[in-house]
């Protein structure tokens, strides 16, 4: 419960989306007050009204978000879609930024020539239980969003295992057959030999500040908001 009508603000800790957080505010004259060190990990944003900042990691911003401790949040769509069951009640999407752009893709082994589609590894994946005597491995850490991607085209011959390390490499290391990850060039997959399904786009995901709707709002709060979302745009 916020008593001081301060916006709780959630940012970055720490990673590629800070270090773009960081020199988008730079350009836009977005400054912290009260931060001793990169190491602080509270602080408050100067010229929005009362706020308080918290630097987090990406995927505890997104649970913060859904619970309601806190009032927006930077964070990327793929974690929002992943970890909040029916987001759109939960969240709202207030501000796209030009960083953190990535894809959540269906990958396969280059060796798989015939496999160019959903429907082609449909197809596969039944012949592959019945060659098999088990259903076909997709190593991931999206597992929800993988479940309803592959419902939609009607694969239901896998079973997802969790990775969690290099998901590029669970094909190359016996973990899967396959993977669903997020990738921003693709140079990864390539590397791994790996290659995306013509259909295979699950999510384009970016970077985003994000407001949570399950949080205490006042007119104090809207305002710095507002003011906050001025001095990004």
């Amino acid at each position: 419960m916020n008593n001081n009508n301060e916006l709780r603000i959630a940012l970055p800790s720490k990673g590629r989306l800070r270090e773009d957080m960081d020199k988008l505010f730079s350009k836009k004259g977005i400054i912290f007050n009260n931060l001793t060190s990169d190491r602080d990990y509270i602080g408050s944003i100067a010229g929005i009204g009362k706020n308080l900042v918290y630097f987090l990691s990406a995927k505890e911003i997104t649970n913060r978000l859904e619970e309601g401790s806190i009032h927006i949040g930077l964070t990327g769509d793929d974690l929002i879609q992943e970890k909040i069951y029916n987001y759109e009640k939960k969240i709202s999407k207030e501000c796209k930024l030009s960083f953190g752009k990535a894809n959540l893709v269906v990958a396969i082994p280059d060796l798989w020539i015939d496999v160019v589609t959903m429907a082609d590894l449909e197809e596969v994946s039944n012949i592959h239980r019945g060659k098999h005597s088990r259903r076909l491995r997709v190593a991931t850490k999206y597992k929800n969003l993988t479940n309803q991607f592959f419902s939609r085209y009607g694969v239901v011959d896998y079973r997802t295992v969790e990775s969690h390390g290099s998901t590029e490499s669970a094909p190359f290391n016996g973990f899967s057959e396959i993977i669903v990850d997020i990738t921003s060039t693709g140079e990864t997959l390539r590397a791994n030999n790996l290659r995306v399904l013509d259909d295979g786009l699950i999510l384009e995901s970016s970077a985003n500040i994000f407001k949570s709707l399950t949080a205490d709002w006042d007119q104090a709060h809207s305002q710095s908001l507002k003011d906050f979302l001025k001095k990004i745009a």
